[in-house]
């Protein structure tokens, strides 16, 4: 049953999710270092550019970047300016429609991606790993390493 957005999380809710939040805090930390020494990118870039090189047509619109990456329009045209001034991507006009934008990675994207995807991998797992036996976050890093995609 819906709770009121007025009734306060139970206090048990509210220390999980800021377990939760510490977690990600750590992971996307780790991820953003890691990504920035040894490739020279940002995690914003890293996932815009996954998002990029796994589409079937090797671009996205704007907006759907933005949403798949959790920006707004602005900062994803900041970041889409980012790739562009390094080489990794470039903004292309619809065709159909001259007000849609598309953000396409070039080959030089794929291979800073695919460069940077063990990095990624690597960190993502170690960083999980050190809340393993952690007894709040256990549970949570197992949970979401049993999920089946």
């Amino acid at each position: 049953m819906a709770t009121s957005s007025h009734a306060p999380l139970r206090t048990s809710d509210q220390a999980a999710w800021n377990r939760v939040l510490a977690l990600h805090a750590y992971v996307e930390r780790e991820l953003a270092l890691a990504l920035q020494r040894r490739h020279g990118i940002g995690l914003s870039e890293y996932r815009s550019l996954e998002h990029l090189h796994h589409s079937k047509t090797s671009e996205l619109r704007m907006q759907d970047l933005a949403d798949k990456v959790g920006l707004g329009q602005s900062s994803v045209t900041r970041l889409v300016g980012r790739l562009e001034t390094a080489g990794f991507a470039f903004k292309d006009l619809c065709p159909s429609d001259k007000r849609g934008v598309y953000a396409v990675i070039t080959d030089e994207g794929r291979q800073r991606y695919q460069a940077a995807r063990a990095t990624y991998a690597e960190v993502l797992s170690s960083a999980l790993n050190t809340f393993t036996a952690d007894p709040g976050l256990g549970p949570t890093v197992q949970a979401l390493r049993a999920i089946q995609v």
